[in-house]
């Protein structure tokens, strides 16, 4: 239960900083992106100092090995730039380019009631759908082919 409580803090206190920082308001991030026309440079600040938040507690993390409730920390350990490394990272930002929105402000947009946030939301989920059958369906065959 404890842990439930902190998950929930803690997407609240996420959910208000990205509300508070605009970083939840699409016509913002675009501006943003818009270095050809009315760019808008404030978000790099907001997104420096969450760089520098995270660095601090990615790296106090890899030290413990642990929570702070006693759960296993699972850090992602490959290296390795390849393909779909690549495309995956292609993917997400042409959709952020087109829409102003990736999946923490999209949420935070779905629950102030925002039909753009609930339809990327649910374009999300759709893409994640397919990703999921594609990679079942590349298990299958790469299991057959050995």
């Amino acid at each position: 239960m404890t842990s439930i409580l902190i998950a929930f803090i803690s997407g609240l206190v996420f959910g208000i900083g990205l509300i508070l920082s605009e970083m939840a308001n699409p016509e913002k991030v675009l501006s943003f992106l818009d270095m050809t026309g009315s760019w808008d440079p404030s978000l790099a600040f907001v997104m420096l100092g969450a760089i520098s938040v995270g660095a601090i507690a990615f790296t106090l993390a890899r030290r413990r090995g642990q929570t702070y409730l006693g759960a296993t920390i699972n850090l992602p350990t490959s290296r390795v730039i390849d393909k779909r490394l690549i495309l995956g990272s292609l993917a997400f930002g042409v959709g952020w380019g087109i829409a102003g929105i990736c999946p923490g402000p999209g949420l935070v947009l779905v629950g102030t009631g925002n039909l753009h946030g609930v339809v990327f939301v649910l374009a999300m989920l759709v893409g994640m759908g397919i990703f999921e059958m594609l990679e079942r369906y590349r298990a299958s065959h790469t299991k057959t082919e050995k």
